[in-house]
């Protein structure tokens, strides 16, 4: 009788462990997905993020319907006169990130190296070859494209964003005795210091007609003007 027992609970205990066997794989086959699933859903926030690095970033300097005054200086070469330092500033309306209308003013001088030391050793001909120092102004107006936007590290130390942008227009030059159309192009780029600060490269291409009356010379030039400065945006936040 107590042996019949003995089998009798030894074949219980025995189902009972398989039974629970049973269980766990089961528990644990349901498991799995749920853990891959997981797994793939992680996976798949960090593929999403990085491509959304790779993408378009938003801008953190803020320029749409904000106001820009430049002033600016450095050097101007004309094509048949000599080189000499020019000055002056700008107004910019930026109505988006991309496109801004700027009107400029800009003064220089007009200098004829050759015809002075002509005109010291020939001092009869000085009614022919004078060759005063004339002041050049530029009344500009130029729409403003920025092309490309980006962000560079200064020295492997701060990072800060930039603007490459071209800039095409015209306006009025105006000379002692003359007043003429003039066509202007060129390029730049503005490096974001703060939300209201930043410094600014421009190159610029004047095509205009020079005139010098008394030697008969009538041509039209390019002088190139080649300038840095600060921008100053207002509001001063963005």
């Amino acid at each position: 009788m107590i042996v019949r027992w003995v089998e009798l609970f030894s074949r219980i205990a025995s189902r009972l462990a398989v039974a629970l066997f049973g269980g766990g794989l089961v528990l644990l086959g349901a498991s799995a997905p749920a853990r891959a699933q997981c797994v793939d859903e992680a996976l798949k926030q960090q593929l999403v993020g990085q491509r959304a690095y790779r993408g378009v970033v938003p801008r953190l300097f803020q320029k749409a319907l904000r106001h820009e005054l430049s002033p600016m200086g450095g050097w101007y070469a004309g094509d048949i006169s000599d080189g000499a330092p020019i000055y002056g500033g700008a107004y910019t309306f930026n109505f988006t990130e991309d496109l801004g209308l700027e009107a400029g003013y800009f003064r220089t001088r007009q200098r004829f190296a050759l015809l002075r030391a002509i005109e010291q050793r020939q001092q009869g001909l000085v009614d022919i070859v004078r060759a005063d120092d004339n002041p050049i102004q530029f009344f500009t107006g130029h729409l403003i494209w920025s092309l490309a936007y980006g962000k560079v590290r200064w020295m492997g130390g701060a990072i800060s964003r930039f603007d490459f942008y071209l800039a095409l227009g015209g306006g009025a030059t105006v000379e002692p005795g003359d007043v003429g159309l003039t066509g202007s192009g060129g390029f730049g780029m503005k490096f974001f210091l703060t939300e209201w600060l930043a410094l600014r490269l421009d190159v610029r291409d004047y095509v205009r007609e020079q005139k010098r009356v008394q030697l008969g010379v009538e041509k039209v030039v390019n002088d190139l003007s080649a300038m840095g400065g600060l921008s100053v945006f207002l509001p001063f936040t963005n």
